[in-house]
């Protein structure tokens, strides 16, 4: 059964653009996983435009689901990574001043780089995921890492899943049966919604794990936050 791990990201935007402590992201946390959340994800950038370095330990310390941390594997990720031990850790090749994540990584390029930083992880029991894209040589190169699972960037089929959803998704289909050939868990992440998320999660039935923020926490506007997870878990159960 594919988990739905409700990324928090934009509820600590909201803090952080009025200051203080409202919303309170780690009851954020708690309210999510009550109301079936079945994971919660943190990304912390180094502006920490969102969620900040120190809010993840405070996050970590009422999780009953799995944790998910994402970042860029900087020095000063992996000491948080390790500080507080999550579930999974995710690694995406964020440069500083991107908006939000925009790409996968080129894992041949990296491949040292990654397989050095997947080992310190793995020596504390924690799961990995590398962001890829759909080129069948970056999810080979992945696998070579030695890395537990990817996460398949979305954004491309969620772009073009107006204009003919068949097209949109058969990159990533093939893209999934790679990583499994390789023995890869396959997560998927970016722009995924009510309206395209259960014809992803049809065609693609062994995803272990989709990470949703924006577009929940913006649907929560409209339904409110309880209605919404539902609503994204039945998306889920029905395809």
């Amino acid at each position: 059964m594919t988990r739905l791990s409700v990324n928090i990201n934009k509820i600590a935007t909201l803090r952080n653009a009025r200051g203080g402590n409202v919303p309170d992201v780690r009851h954020a946390a708690v309210k999510c996983q009550a109301f079936g959340a079945e994971g919660i994800t943190v990304h912390p950038r180094p502006d920490e435009r969102h969620i900040t370095y120190r809010d993840v330990p405070v996050i970590k310390e009422v999780i009953t689901t799995e944790f998910n941390i994402e970042g860029n594997p900087e020095e000063r990720f992996v000491k948080l990574v390790l500080d507080n031990l999550p579930d999974q850790v995710t690694l995406v090749p964020d440069a500083h001043d991107a908006v939000t994540s925009n790409a996968g990584w080129d894992t041949r390029a990296n491949l040292s780089f990654l397989t050095e930083v997947i080992s310190r992880f793995h020596e504390k029991g924690i799961r990995t995921s590398i962001f890829t894209g759909t080129d069948p040589e970056m999810i080979e190169y992945a696998a070579r890492t030695g890395t537990d699972r990817i996460e398949l960037y979305t954004e491309p089929y969620a772009a073009m899943y107006g204009a003919g959803r068949e097209a949109a998704v058969a990159p990533f289909v093939r893209a999934a049966e790679i990583a499994r050939e390789a023995g890869l868990g396959v997560n998927a992440g970016h722009d995924l919604d009510l309206n395209n998320l259960a014809w992803l999660h049809g065609n693609i039935q062994w995803l272990e794990e989709v990470s949703i923020g924006h577009a929940l926490i913006s649907d929560a506007l409209w339904y409110g936050l309880e209605n919404t997870i539902q609503m994204y878990l039945r998306e889920l159960r029905r395809s």
